[in-house]
């Protein structure tokens, strides 16, 4: 099984290779804000350290774009054309899909996020290096979570109602997860509603200041990649 799970993840980073103008994109919006709102007054900061708010929130919107909203869309289309239905007549199991997709997302998410940081260093932006474990703890959460939800939705949904509901869902979360602004506290219940904003924070917390995560967020976090992680592979359809 982890043979046939190798060469799916390894095939699923090969079909992203092919598509790399859809990476570059996907860099694009999180680029333009870590940029425009890290180098330019264009809103109002809780801190007068703007880079050092704005690359944790651009970091952390970086990971939504591509382990929910992009994968969501791209294996919906996948279903659509019958690729999915091939898989499920090999060896390969749903649990299996899963894993290798989260998988390939987490490396391609690793070079986006490294592409990001170097930007930011270049900038003038100086995160705590002591702080890099927790802050990748919860980002490995975050890809789970979003990953799980992301699946799911490609695998109940018609390609184009998960186009949709995607970008809707990144849209309401870019608007209110608090990357160019605070987002509001709303403790654990807030935090598993609002995950982007909850990834955010915690990266602040560490890169920006030097501290630790807040349990609501760890317990939030973890709960997202638990509940969807679980839904997707109950509720998976090959076609």
């Amino acid at each position: 099984m982890r043979t046939i799970i190798g060469k799916q993840l390894r095939m699923e980073l090969l079909l992203t290779a092919r598509r790399g103008e859809a990476v570059v994109l996907a860099m694009g919006v999180p680029l333009l804000v870590l940029l425009g709102a890290g180098l330019f007054e264009v809103t109002n900061l809780p801190t007068d350290d703007r880079l050092g708010f704005v690359v944790p929130g651009v970091l952390a919107l970086t990971v939504m774009s591509t382990a929910f909203t992009g994968q969501a869309i791209t294996t919906g289309y996948e279903r659509s054309y019958g690729v999915l239905k091939r898989l499920g007549a090999s060896p390969l199991t749903r649990p299996g899909l899963l894993l290798a997709k989260t998988g390939s997302v987490l490396v391609q998410i690793v070079v986006q996020v490294a592409i990001l940081a170097l930007v930011g260093f270049a900038v003038g932006w100086r995160p705590h290096a002591d702080a890099l474990l927790p802050a990748a703890g919860v980002t490995v959460l975050a890809v789970a979570g979003y990953s799980g939800l992301a699946l799911l939705l490609a695998s109940v949904l018609k390609p184009e109602t998960t186009t949709g509901a995607a970008t809707l869902i990144y849209v309401l979360m870019l608007s209110v997860g608090g990357i160019m602004f605070a987002a509001p506290d709303l403790g654990t219940a807030g935090w598993f509603l609002l995950p982007l904003a909850a990834h955010a924070h915690a990266l602040r917390e560490t890169l920006m200041f030097g501290g630790s995560v807040p349990f609501s967020i760890w317990l939030s976090l973890l709960l997202w990649a638990v509940v969807w992680l679980t839904a997707a592979a109950r509720n998976f359809r090959w076609e």
